[in-house]
C-alpha cells in the first residue's frame, strides 16, 4: 500500500512501490532540524527517505517486522548515515525503541497500517488470492501461519476472525465449509481457500473479489495487526514530546475507527464526561493531544490516477500536548479484540 519508494508503473496500472499520501505525511509531520521521527513501518523506505530529505539536520528510526524489508534497506541506511537507523520490531515495540535511540523523545512517529504492495505482490508470502502461494500470511516469517489458523481453529473461532475482523458478513458459512472441507484435506494454498470462500460468497462484478474480507481477516488475526496498532497508539503518547506530531495513514475502517477514537479521546472530543446537571465524580484528565487535521486527508484524483491502491488511504493527525499520557483506553482495546478474547480480558 504505502511502504514504497517511487512511482512505479502507467496510469492506472499497478504502483508497486508508490508511498501514498507521501506529500501530506511529510508536511503533517513538519520535520525539523535536530529532530527524531519514527517511521513505524518502514517498508521500502519511502516516507523514511522523504522524511530525510525535507530537512537535513532530521533523524529517522525506521522499524518493520518483516526481515526482507530490513534486508532491503541496508543500503538506504548507509546512504544516510548516521541519520537513519533501521530496526527489525513491530511498531507495538515503539516504546522500547524510542527510549533506545531517542531517549530525550519524539518529534514524531508515522505508522502506514497494513500489508505492503511488496508482500501482496509477491506469492511466497501467501498474502494474496491473486496468486497462487503458499497459506502463510506471516509479516515476520515467523509463529503461527494463515494455514496454521484454518486448520486447526475450531469454528466460532474462524467465524470471529471473518466477521469481526474481516467484516465479512458470510462469516459463519465460511467458517462451517472450512471445518468440513478440512477433514478431507488441510489447506495449504491460497487458491484453495479463495474458491472455497468464493463458493459462499456472491461474486460482485463491479466489486472486490468474493475472498477479499476473508484474506483480510485471515491476516489481521495472524499478525495482530489492531493488537500492534493500539500499542503503537498508547506508545506514541508516552514517548512523543510536547508539539510531537502523531501520523497514521490506515486503509481499512476497522483501522480508522480506532485512530478516530484514539485521537478523539485524547483530544477531549470523545464525550462522555457527564452533563452539567449531573456531573461527574472526578474532573477528565487534561487532553494529551490536540487533532492536527480537520476528519481524514484522503488521495488526491492526481494520485490515485498513478496509484489506484491508494483508494481507500485515510490518513488522521495529532499533536501532542503538555499533558502527561494517560492509561491505555480500554475501548480502543476491545476494538483491536475478537469478542471471546474482551471477554477472558475482563474476566481478569
Amino acid at each position: 500500500m504505502g511502504r514504497g519508494d517511487g512511482l512505479a508503473g502507467a496510469a492506472g496500472g499497478l504502483a508497486r512501490h508508490a508511498p501514498v499520501l507521501l506529500e501530506e505525511v511529510v508536511a503533517a509531520l513538519a520535520p525539523a532540524a535536530g529532530g527524531a521521527i519514527v517511521d513505524g513501518t518502514f517498508g521500502a523506505g519511502g516516507y523514511t527517505r522523504a522524511l530525510l530529505d525535507a530537512n537535513p539536520d532530521t533523524r529517522v528510526i525506521a522499524l518493520d517486522r518483516d526481515p526482507e524489508a530490513i534486508a532491503g534497506g541496508r543500503d538506504l541506511v548507509a546512504a544516510y548515515a548516521p541519520r537513519l537507523a533501521l530496526v527489525e520490531a513491530r511498531f507495538g515495540d515503539l516504546e522500547r525503541v524510542a527510549r533506545e535511540h531517542a531517549p530525550d523523545g519524539l518529534d514524531g512517529v508515522v505508522l502506514d497500517i497494513g500489508v505492503s504492495s511488496m508482500q501482496l505482490d509477491e506469492a511466497a508470502r501467501g498474502f494474496s488470492f491473486r496468486f497462487e502461494g503458499p497459506l502463510d500470511m506471516r509479516m515476520e516469517k515467523a509463529g503461527p501461519s494463515a494455514a496454521d489458523l484454518v486448520n486447526e481453529a475450531d469454528e466460532a473461532t474462524l467465524a470471529d476472525v471473518f466477521y469481526h475482523y474481516g467484516e465479512e458478513r458470510r462469516a459463519r458459512a465460511i467458517a462451517r465449509g472450512i471445518v468440513e472441507a478440512r477433514r478431507r484435506k488441510p489447506f495449504e494454498t491460497t487458491k484453495e481457500l479463495a474458491d472455497l470462500v468464493s463458493r459462499f460468497v456472491r461474486a460482485d462484478p463491479h466489486g472486490p473479489h468474493p475472498a477479499t474480507r476473508a484474506f483480510q481477516g485471515l491476516r489481521i488475526a495472524v499478525n495482530d495487526e489492531l493488537g500492534e496498532l493500539t500499542r503503537a497508539l498508547h506508545a506514541a503518547e508516552r514517548v512523543l514530546k510536547p508539539g510531537g506530531r502523531l501520523v497514521v495513514v490506515t486503509f481499512h475502517s476497522l483501522e480508522d475507527r480506532i485512530v478516530k477514537q484514539f485521537l478523539a479521546a485524547r483530544s477531549g472530543r470523545a464525550g462522555g464526561g457527564g452533563s452539567r446537571h449531573l456531573p461527574s465524580a472526578a474532573a477528565p484528565p487534561q487532553p494529551s493531544f490536540r487533532l492536527a487535521t480537520k476528519g481524514p486527508v484522503t488521495p488526491s484524483e492526481e494520485e490515485l490516477a498513478v496509484n489506484p491502491r491508494a483508494r481507500s488511504a485515510k490518513l488522521r493527525a495529532g499533536e501532542r500536548l503538555d499533558a502527561p499520557a494517560q492509561a491505555p483506553l480500554a475501548a480502543i482495546e476491545a476494538l483491536a479484540a475478537l469478542p471471546n478474547e474482551t471477554r477472558t480480558r475482563g474476566r481478569r
